[in-house]
């Protein structure tokens, strides 16, 4: 859905040239899948043995490490359960029928080992047991981001810095530096409500990024607008802050208050858990005012981080100006 006009306005300009200079070099977009070997709790090399064994580990259709049951041919040609099914129970490299043969020595030497992360060159320091670290690398806090914009479906990964300068560039998205925001979306003919991103914008706050979203959507039968934030980074560091939205007009308001969603939480996560400011289309045009015939809605905004007093132990909000 497209919006017909959109003035945004923020406490400050966009941001700065050198820090968008210096994000354009930043050498992680995609995951390292395989570097696995490459660094371990000490930041050297893993074992050359160890190397060797997970090459060893490594399914020759999927290239993706085996985990039991691993199965063989009579040759001894190892492939992974999933990929049996795959080859209609022929052995990929040597074309000899499959059977049900489990290479019980391979899977006892893969119990017996450890790697480490394979997001090590990320930054993980961690070390683990073969079996145990696939469990990790799905929760893992230095795996790359997904792109958070909601527009596409985009498949472009990477960290914090190298996100941001994705969605400037290649989404197009609006930055700004500042914690306080007012945004003023129009639609000429609201009536047309479609599972679309209306507006992504990207405020750097804080010394972090947050993405401002507003959209339209059906909720259920019923049209809606949704204003939410999602905080670029872990979880853990989005709940240091609190984020307030209001929308109004004559004379009535609506305000919510609450933490930032993490990007580790997909755009359709957040939107469908409702965690956000809605507001119902018939609302949205009261605000409008007129005849109800254009939607005017004026969202304003703040981002404050909970700060803890050290003489009392209790959180105290610090406003950004």
């Amino acid at each position: 859905m497209d919006v017909d006009s959109i003035e945004c306005v923020s406490s400050s300009d966009g941001i700065d040239d050198e820090v968008s200079a210096h994000l354009l070099h930043h050498p992680f977009s995609k995951p390292h899948h395989h570097a696995l070997a490459s660094c371990g709790g000490g930041g050297g090399a893993a074992p050359a043995s160890a190397t060797s064994v997970h090459e060893l580990l490594e399914c020759p259709v999927c290239t993706n490490s085996m985990y039991p049951p691993i199965h063989q041919c009579h040759n001894g040609h190892t492939l992974c359960s999933t990929c049996k099914s795959r080859v209609h129970n022929r052995c990929p490299t040597c074309r000899q029928e499959l059977g049900d043969i489990r290479c019980l020595a391979l899977e006892k030497v893969a119990e017996s080992l450890e790697l480490p992360c394979k997001y090590c060159p990320l930054g993980c320091p961690e070390i683990f047991p073969y079996y145990s670290k696939l469990k990790h690398e799905a929760q893992c806090n230095f795996r790359p981001y997904n792109c958070p914009y909601a527009g596409s479906e985009c498949s472009f990964v990477g960290d914090i810095p190298y996100l941001v300068t994705h969605l400037r560039d290649d989404h197009k998205v609006d930055m700004h530096s500042g914690c306080t925001f007012n945004h003023r979306y129009v639609k000429s003919n609201p009536r047309e409500v479609e599972n679309a991103t209306w507006m992504l914008t990207v405020f750097n706050c804080f010394g972090q990024y947050f993405c401002l979203h507003f959209e339209a959507f059906q909720l259920g039968m019923a049209p809606v607008y949704m204003a939410f934030l999602r905080f670029m980074g872990d979880e853990n560091d989005a709940r240091n802050y609190t984020y307030s939205l209001e929308v109004g007009g004559s004379g009535r308001k609506l305000i919510w208050e609450g933490t930032p969603r993490s990007i580790r939480d997909s755009h359709r996560k957040v939107r469908d858990s409702h965690d956000g400011l809605i507001i119902q289309r018939n609302m949205a045009l009261f605000f409008s005012g007129g005849e109800r015939k254009e939607l005017k809605l004026r969202v304003t905004g703040r981002i404050w981080k909970e700060q803890q007093n050290p003489e009392s132990g209790v959180c105290i909000p610090n406003l950004c100006s």
